[in-house]
């Protein structure tokens, strides 16, 4: 094979990420040796490429419908028999995997997982919970695991630790920590996978046989993704698949793999020809979440256990690095916004229902004179969206709607169709409307603090936005009403406002809205609340096709907006993407870097990655005090918010050195690579 030109920061492991898979075999009932071949064909499948560890189903090499077959001492020296021929075909492979076979340990037959390293076992846990109900009559055959008293056991002629109270580490996969446990273990009311998790570790397994009956899966999924969300923590599920006995029950194969709530694989089910699901997990997250979570850590003071730590990763991966050079992984390019329609509409009814019944409660806490409210309308998206929250909020108290006032204050920079569209918008929800030119008065504050009107620097801008806020304000005190910000997260983040300006008011009903989202909640208003306004609709269509400005610098020759935001301050859908994974996850730049290469698939290559991403260290960690005293607002996400009183407090003296020192040091573009055809 040519070798490969690879570079660390390409390379997923370098990121905190850990290749893992689930393999389900075809099944030959009673036949240990073609079971290890069935194994076999799908572990150095996976092997190539890339996993670190595999998981296996329960009883695999036996089968799980042997019946009274399991107390023969010929099938148990072949299963025994089995396990060696997969150790021995494994040895060279710098990867874990656990299979599932019965062992006798004296007197006791025991449903075992045994996990091997390099063609040794390193653990075996025997079954805790044996289902003994309906179809399942394991108590005939097995001991539970809390029967077996002795640590360890020989097998294949290594000592090896047995019990269910065994974490596997692995000194090669930082942050891998492996407990195995099987089938109804997971379904119990305290599993044992969970104080597992409480005593650090990070990846749960289950060998499982699981017949299928009619919504078992959907169930089985519920179980897997609660299990990952509840113990943050990757738990992977390997249900036994084709060919064991249809006497009296049906298979289906179900592979899952979840990560901290989230399905991130599956295997294909009702194969004939067994199947595997690989990817991508980030065991960086799983730290990230537990450390942030502190009720995690006070769970562990209550429910943790004593676990023994089997520590393993001895030699060279043989594998060519590059194998690692891609991401098998979905990485959502819009955190924000579900790629899914159903979801995402989903998303935009909660997010709207959120903003305007909070909404609701703060105009409900006020004299019912005071119920009124004030909004600066530009006929730019964050405006527009505010003032529909503004207009279900006051349906929702029963209250008319020209107990909103609409103001329009166009500037020096304010172009007729933003001006016009901001009218129309909100005639058409019958708010009372206010136009109230700004123009000359900003002229007139140039003329005072002797700035030249041509020039359009930071000054020039400001001073109509501190105008602006100036006339709500003063709007609010004379109709006693409430100043309604419109300002949305991904502003807030960049510090893209001005300070005392459009970045204060008295409830600020965008701020936990990123801007990629702003687009889709508009877009869903329109069709799923305000559908049948054919008027409004249509200005809210030409609102959506505006380009993102704050339009506070003069038009063009042609009057059209001659400042785009993302022309200043680089692509919105850039910045969501790195506000969501450095405030959701603390991630290091590098990090962000590369899940952002790998989420947008050549849409923006690494040098303009990197550049905005430096953009936004330096905004992010400058603009805290504008954070620092941030009006009230409802956090809507779990990606997260920025009020100094709810998800983010830092100080607002901080450097961003160490981050941006991190974020030079990501390179502007990849190396060649040079990558034979495999097979």
């Amino acid at each position: 094979m040519t070798k490969v030109t690879t570079s660390g920061f390409e390379d997923s492991r370098t990121h905190g990420f850990a290749r893992v898979a689930v393999c389900i075999p075809k099944v030959h009932v009673a036949d240990p040796a073609r079971n290890a071949s069935s194994h076999l064909k799908y572990l150095k499948k996976v092997y190539r490429e890339g996993a670190v560890y595999a998981l296996c189903p329960e009883l695999g090499l036996s089968a799980y419908t042997c019946g009274d077959l399991f107390f023969d001492d010929t099938l148990q020296r072949s299963c025994e028999d089995a396990l060696g021929d997969i150790a021995v075909a494994t040895e060279q492979m710098s990867m874990l995997l656990s299979v599932g076979l019965p062992i006798r340990v004296g007197s006791l037959l025991l449903n075992c997982a045994v996990t091997l390293y390099r063609g040794k076992p390193v653990a075996v846990t025997p079954k805790s919970f044996l289902p003994n109900y309906r179809e399942f009559y394991e108590q005939r055959w097995f001991a539970a695991a809390k029967v077996c008293t002795t640590p360890e056991i020989e097998l294949i002629g290594e000592v090896v630790p047995i019990g269910s109270d065994i974490i596997v580490e692995a000194r090669h996969i930082p942050g891998f920590a492996l407990h195995t446990e099987i089938c109804e273990d997971l379904w119990v009311p305290i599993p044992p996978s969970a104080r597992a998790a409480l005593s650090g570790a990070t990846v749960l397994a289950n060998l499982s046989a699981s017949n299928i009956t009619v919504a078992k899966s959907e169930y089985r999924r519920t179980l897997v993704i609660g299990s990952s969300a509840r113990n943050l923590a990757v738990q992977m599920y390997a249900a036994a698949g084709f060919g064991e006995s249809t006497a009296d029950l049906a298979w289906d194969g179900e592979g899952l793999i979840a990560e901290r709530g989230h399905l991130l694989s599956e295997t294909e089910r009702f194969s004939l020809a067994g199947s595997s699901a690989i990817v991508d997990v980030d065991l960086g997250a799983v730290a990230q979440d537990r450390m942030r979570q502190t009720s995690f850590a006070d769970n562990v003071v209550d429910a943790g256990a004593t676990f023994r730590r089997i520590v393993c990763g001895e030699g060279e991966d043989a594998r060519e690095p590059a194998v690692y050079n891609s991401f098998l992984r979905v990485v959502d390019p819009h955190p924000f916004v579900p790629a899914d329609s159903a979801k995402r509409d989903e998303r935009c009814r909660e997010v709207f229902s959120i903003q305007a019944t909070s909404l609701a409660r703060r105009l409900e806490a006020l004299p019912d004179e005071s119920r009124r409210l004030v909004i600066g309308v530009s006929g730019g998206q964050d405006s527009t969206h505010a003032l529909l929250v503004a207009a279900r909020a006051v349906d929702l108290l029963g209250l008319p709607r020209d107990r909103i006032l609409a103001i329009t204050m166009p500037g020096l920079g304010t172009t007729d169709r933003t001006r016009n569209n901001a009218r129309h918008l909100s005639e058409a929800l019958g708010a009372r409307l206010h136009e109230v030119p700004i123009g000359e008065l900003s002229e007139e504050v140039f003329r005072i603090v002797e700035h030249p009107s041509e020039v359009e620097d930071l000054t020039f801008e400001n001073v109509q936005a501190w105008l602006r806020k100036l006339l709500l304000f003063s709007m609010a005190s004379r109709h006693r009403a409430l100043d309604l910000g419109t300002g949305d997260l991904s502003e807030l983040a960049l510090g893209w406002c001005t300070y005392g300006g459009d970045h204060m008011s008295h409830y600020g009903v965008n701020a936990g809205v990123p801007k990629t989202l702003i687009t889709y909640l508009i877009r869903w208003a329109t069709e799923r609340v305000f559908g049948d306004d054919k008027k409004l609709v249509g200005v809210l269509m030409d609102i959506l096709a505006t380009p993102i400005s704050p339009e506070l610098k003069r038009p063009d020759g042609n009057g059209e907006i001659a400042q785009r935001s993302e022309d200043v301050i680089g692509p919105y859908e850039l910045h969501d993407f790195f506000l969501y994974h450095f405030l959701r996850f603390g991630a290091e730049p590098g990090k962000i870097a590369r899940l952002c290469l790998h989420a947008f698939d050549g849409r923006y290559d690494l040098a303009t990655i990197r550049r905005w991403l430096i953009v936004f260290l330096e905004r992010f960690v400058r603009s805290q005090y504008k954070r620092d005293c941030l009006p009230g607002g409802p956090k809507v996400g779990s990606g997260g918010a920025l009020s100094p009183r709810g998800d983010w407090r830092m100080p607002a003296d901080a450097t961003a050195d160490i981050w941006l020192e991190a974020a030079r040091r990501i390179p502007e573009q990849l190396p060649q690579q040079s990558v034979s055809d495999r097979d």
